[in-house]
């Protein structure tokens, strides 16, 4: 058994420290693409060591591997690190050796931020599954590029039942985004009693609902989670401080929760002057193992 199979077996068992040991010691026996790749996963994600897994994995690159391993773990890097020219670049080379979804999905987040919608649009269809987070940001992009009515057609086919279903509050605020106000209402009113309620949704259903002359609601709505917040003030003011959480810690905090309290106080008169609440969408990254000789994986060592 060699140092790589040893070091899978000791990450199996959680043996974090005798792993990253030894797959160093597989580097400095051989410096090749495998060694390479896998020191630069464990140090990306068990060590939380960019800097380092990123000039690994790059070299790993250099020596042009068949496999897409290195090219994924690369392009995910990239993408952490919004470096999307360069995710773009690698991750399409990943794709033309083996495709695979967290490649394409990542692939479409690197054009999404480079302004190709179109591009992004497709590849997130690719990747996606039904009523997913990948197929929400496809039907983004569908609304971004005027798409529409394609994109209301497969929002409305989402459904809680899908086994990755995305959450009620993100398909009411693709609702909103279509000025689908009745629809948006609905969902949001599925999510109300189980969502962790925050200003940058709470007042897109306070705006959908004013759009829905469901006045009265909008303003019972904004009251609540005013009195949420004032009872949450109330309660961290009791709190005592330790070295966990300072007193720097607790003002902080308290300050969020006035500021959010006073947005909800305030948010029925802005719309009524004409402010849309935005919408806060942010690109999911997919991530998997890339590890060579990985059992728990099926993945083979890599000899190339």
């Amino acid at each position: 058994m060699n140092n790589n199979q040893k070091a899978i077996e000791l990450l199996e068992r959680n043996e974090y420290d005798g792993a990253l040991a030894l797959f160093k010691e597989a580097l400095n026996e051989l410096r090749n693409v495998q060694s390479l790749t896998n020191l630069a996963w464990i140090y990306y994600h068990e060590e939380c060591d960019t800097e380092t897994a990123l000039e690994l994995v790059k070299e790993a690159v250099s020596l042009n591997p068949a496999s897409h391993f290195p090219y994924n773990l690369l392009g995910e890097i990239y993408v952490a690190l919004e470096r999307w020219e360069d995710a773009s670049k690698v991750l399409s080379n990943a794709i033309s050796i083996e495709p695979s979804k967290e490649a394409i999905n990542n692939l479409a987040i690197a054009k999404y931020h480079l302004g190709e919608l179109e591009e992004a649009s497709a590849l997130f269809l690719d990747s996606a599954e039904p009523s997913d987070y990948t197929m929400y940001s496809h039907i983004k992009c569908l609304i971004e590029i005027g798409q529409t009515t394609e994109a209301k057609c497969k929002l409305d086919a989402f459904s809680a039942r899908d086994d990755e279903f995305v959450g009620e509050v993100e398909v009411a605020e693709l609702y909103v985004e279509l000025q689908c106000f009745s629809e948006s209402v609905c969902w949001f009113e599925k999510s109300w009693d189980t969502y962790y309620k925050t200003p940058d949704w709470v007042c897109r259903y306070i705006y959908s609902l004013i759009k829905t002359n469901l006045y009265n609601r909008a303003v019972e709505i904004a009251n609540e989670c005013s009195q949420l917040k004032i009872n949450d003030i109330q309660d961290e003011h009791k709190v005592e401080c330790d070295e966990d959480w300072t007193e720097s810690d607790k003002a902080t905090y308290i300050k969020q929760l006035e500021d959010d309290k006073q947005e909800y106080e305030n948010i029925i008169n802005k719309i009524s002057n004409g402010f849309v609440p935005p919408l806060k969408f942010s690109t999911s990254l997919s991530s998997s193992c890339y590890l060579f000789g990985c059992s728990r994986h099926n993945h083979n060592e890599f000899n190339g």
